[in-house]
């Protein structure tokens, strides 16, 4: 389960990395527009005010601690949460365009796929991940290709493992780049 979908903001108690600092950065950004349509993202959205508050007090507040690392990890992360944001951007606009094209709105997906409208704003604004099911009759009705509704992003803790073991595979011949775990390369 994604750590950074909307049913789990709450249960976050403190973010670890940059990857975890830059998506909760975004999804702040994201619920700024939200929080005038639906007041009851705003617990929410404060949640990770404090929680973006006290990552930058405790990994940012010191100019002479910072490292190079750290920088680099920064930037990383920035990098990977712009390119994940431009991928739920796409696949936004392709399925709303594909809605038009068949006379549907968003609440009608909804009613398709059994979901009631604020759900289907949250699959669609990439704060909740489409179930495979969804994202199965999404491919069907609309005949979007399953590239551009399901990212290809591996989280770096998985990758990690996947680098470490094929490493240590004596016959391997696979040898991947950082970047090859990290976006989506076409």
């Amino acid at each position: 389960m994604d750590k950074f979908s909307i049913q789990n903001i709450q249960k976050i108690t403190s973010l670890t990395s940059e990857l975890e600092y830059e998506k909760a950065s975004s999804l702040f950004l994201q619920l700024r527009v939200l929080v005038k349509n639906n007041k009851l993202y705003e617990p929410i959205r404060n949640h990770l005010r404090d929680l973006i508050k006290n990552y930058e007090k405790d990994n940012w507040s010191d100019e002479d601690r910072l490292s190079k690392d750290q920088i680099k990890e920064s930037d990383l992360a920035e990098t990977l949460v712009e390119a994940e944001n431009m991928f739920s951007q796409k696949r936004k606009e392709l399925i709303k365009m594909k809605l038009k094209e068949a006379g549907l709105n968003q609440n009608d997906l909804a009613k398709i796929l059994g979901h009631r409208k604020g759900y289907m704003s949250e699959l669609i604004n990439g704060l909740r991940p489409f179930s495979k099911d969804d994202l199965v009759v999404i491919n069907r009705l609309f005949k979007i290709k399953f590239e551009d509704l399901i990212p290809a992003f591996i989280n770096q803790e998985r990758a990690s493992y996947i680098n470490k073991t094929l490493a240590s595979l004596s016959k391997n011949k696979i040898r991947l780049k950082e970047r090859d775990f990290d976006l989506q390369i076409d």
